[in-house]
């Protein structure tokens, strides 16, 4: 397991479209094997497979497996309890967009009712 001290000193991310398996590795302070394993955890994490099964990480991916590595290394969570959280990161998501098209249809309908008022 990787010391506390060393968790806040990630790399920064290069500006590139896709990162290989090695790149994202290092990135992330992760084996490789690790981040195979999460792609089984963690639905969400996807990368692009392509000739020979290669994994291609996108930029979302890389800060995706950060936010996993913080949760399970930093934070304490499980494995179950990562993937609740981050699922529940979605569903908060949801509702806050959800919210704030209810306060805008209704804003709208408000002043339709004006205007039908008027006339």
């Amino acid at each position: 397991m990787l010391e506390f001290s060393n968790n806040n000193e990630l790399p920064t991310i290069p500006n590139k479209r896709y990162f290989t398996i090695g790149e994202v590795s290092d990135l992330c302070m992760v084996k490789p094997h690790v981040l195979r394993y999460w792609e089984q955890e963690f639905p969400n994490l996807a990368p692009v497979k392509r000739r020979g099964n290669r994994r291609y990480y996108q930029r979302h991916d890389v800060m995706l497996i950060r936010q996993i590595r913080s949760l399970l290394y930093q934070e304490g969570y499980t494995i179950g309890g990562a993937r609740q959280h981050l699922a529940g990161d979605a569903v908060k998501d949801d509702n806050t967009q959800s919210q704030q098209m209810i306060r805008q249809l209704r804003a709208e309908l408000e002043d339709l009712l004006k205007i039908l008022k008027t006339h």
